[in-house]
């Protein structure tokens, strides 16, 4: 009778150990799920454009050409203007961070400065002159691309773009925020070096 009994309560005993421990597992495997899935997630993304800026700019273009041991040269000009759009924003595959799936959190721990993500020129042509051996030719088109997106490049420091995407970090920080609570996880940016004033409105 007391075999018996002892038996019976050991097969009670090794049901639950064994139900509890197959549950803890299953759990675990879906958490690490959510996170590999989020953190995946939010790196699809790729970059963020946070600021636009429009340029038109005047070049002036020169190009010398010299013949018989430099006795002779032939010079071809032109004005260009370049119209061209600028964005600025970030590039979140340079972002650090990495899930602690006990408590469901992404913490963030390193947050890429803004960068140029694209220049785009329209070239208009005015005064075109050719020389007498040094003509423009459709390889010259590639050449101005790429001396025009150079100047433009060269005009971003000074126009301020770059010092308002760095304002606006905060609102990437928030997108993030959003994609993880979408699982119910949450954000820890704590690492982040950010101003008060982003931490106020940040935790508002």
């Amino acid at each position: 009778m007391i075999e018996s009994f002892l038996g019976l309560l050991l097969g009670i005993v090794s049901t639950f150990w064994g139900y509890s421990f197959f549950k803890k597992k299953e759990s675990k495997e879906l958490t690490t799920h959510q996170s590999t899935v989020l953190l995946e997630k939010i790196k699809s993304v790729c970059k963020l454009i946070s600021v636009e800026g429009d340029f038109a700019e005047i070049y002036k273009y020169e190009n010398t050409k010299e013949r018989f041991m430099s006795l002779v040269s032939s010079k071809k000009k032109a004005l260009i203007l370049i119209n061209a759009k600028v964005q600025i924003g970030y590039d979140l595959k340079k972002i650090f961070m990495y899930a602690d799936t006990k408590n469901k959190k992404i913490i963030l721990e390193q947050f890429p400065q803004p960068e140029v993500l694209s220049i785009v020129p329209e070239l208009e042509f005015y005064d075109i002159k050719n020389g007498f051996f040094n003509s423009f030719t459709p390889d010259d088109l590639t050449t101005l691309n790429q001396e025009a997106k150079k100047h433009i490049k060269d005009k971003i420091p000074e126009s301020g773009l770059m010092d308002t995407a760095s304002r606006e970090a905060l609102e990437a920080v928030l997108l993030i925020e959003s994609i993880v609570q979408t699982i119910g996880w949450q954000l820890d940016y704590s690492a982040l070096e950010l101003t008060e004033a982003k931490k106020k409105l940040l935790d508002t």
